[in-house]
């Protein structure tokens, strides 16, 4: 979403469901078991957290629904389960969950949102003794002709209860369909920013909740970042004003587990470009400038055929 008055809101008190997650988030824990869905900590040795794993669909299921209560977004839930029913997947069957993550390759501060990926990533400020963690989450990019701007900025001002002043394009597209759009959305269930916004420093531009959850993992804003209700209010509380946020189009990651097992992840590139030699050459350069295995330690035709799917399954190479 876009324009909107600048606004200072004072919060006195947080929700006791807010102030929980905050306490356990900030918590030092033994182990990522003992953190909430999407919250891990960063590992000791290589760049992945989290695994895939499968959940059973009851019969009111649908994808959508196994999606948001597993941290998951729309494209990411297709993907991983390509021959399943969006809408019906059927009373006893297995989803796959894709819950294991590549982290970015960007300096672990802040915010870190790869629009190729659809999802952000929250690197928390931790206290001496802590274990650093990492939170993530699925988010709703800008579509076609409003693409989501890349580069650093930062965070400059919380709005709870935000309205919606729709800009003059919204309004004017609205009008030539003979649906004429209000000058503002106040606070409510009609209100596209949902029930909290962060802005940032590019005019315009919010990470935000939505009263449209089933559009998370899509590209379909006009170049705001969306997130599920809960997910939103989840960091809002936790992310200072001043917080730096990297926006990256990462449509491939290279992945080292433990043990030095290599992996490579692609997206479908924001400008559906198809991905050529120079970029195989490039990926297959980079493994082994990681772990010294040379032009004979890498599968080529492996990596061509990962690149060329672009399914954004996690796929371990030999």
């Amino acid at each position: 979403m876009t324009s909107h008055p600048l606004q200072i809101i004072k919060q006195l008190c947080v929700s006791s469901v807010a102030l929980g997650a905050w306490l356990l988030a900030s918590s030092a824990v033994a182990d990522s078991s003992e953190l909430p869905k999407g919250h891990f900590l960063l590992p000791k040795e290589g760049n992945m957290v989290g695994q895939v794993y499968t959940v059973t669909a009851t019969e009111e299921d649908t994808l959508l629904d196994i999606a948001r209560a597993h941290n998951v977004g729309y494209e990411e839930i297709r993907m991983a389960n390509p021959d399943t029913s969006l809408w019906v997947p059927g009373e006893g069957t297995e989803v796959t969950i894709p819950g294991q993550y590549i982290l970015p390759d960007e300096t672990r501060s802040g915010i870190v949102i790869n629009v190729a990926e659809l999802r952000l990533y929250y690197y928390p400020e931790v206290g001496e003794g802590e274990t650093p963690r990492v939170e993530t989450y699925p988010i709703g990019i800008g579509r076609d002709a409003y693409n989501t701007p890349l580069g650093i900025t930062e965070t400059t001002m919380r709005l709870e209860n935000p309205a919606w002043y729709p800009p003059e394009s919204i309004r004017r597209e609205a009008a030539e369909r003979g649906d004429p759009a209000p000058a503002v959305v106040p606070p409510g269930a009609d209100n596209p920013l949902g029930e909290y916004a962060i802005l940032l420093d590019i005019p315009g531009y919010l990470i935000h909740g939505t009263n449209q959850p089933d559009g998370i993992g899509m590209r379909a804003s006009r170049g705001c970042i969306r997130m599920h209700p809960e997910d939103i209010e989840s960091v809002f509380w936790r992310v200072p004003v001043g917080t730096q946020v990297n926006i990256i189009d990462s449509p491939i990651k290279v992945g080292w587990g433990e043990g030095g097992k290599r992996y490579i992840q692609a997206f479908t590139a924001t400008d559906e470009q198809v991905f050529g030699m120079e970029t195989l050459l490039n990926v297959v350069g980079l493994i082994e400038q990681h772990d010294g295995s040379g032009a004979s330690g890498v599968n080529y035709e492996q990596v061509s055929e990962i690149l060329e799917q672009a399914n954004g399954q996690i796929v371990p190479i030999s």
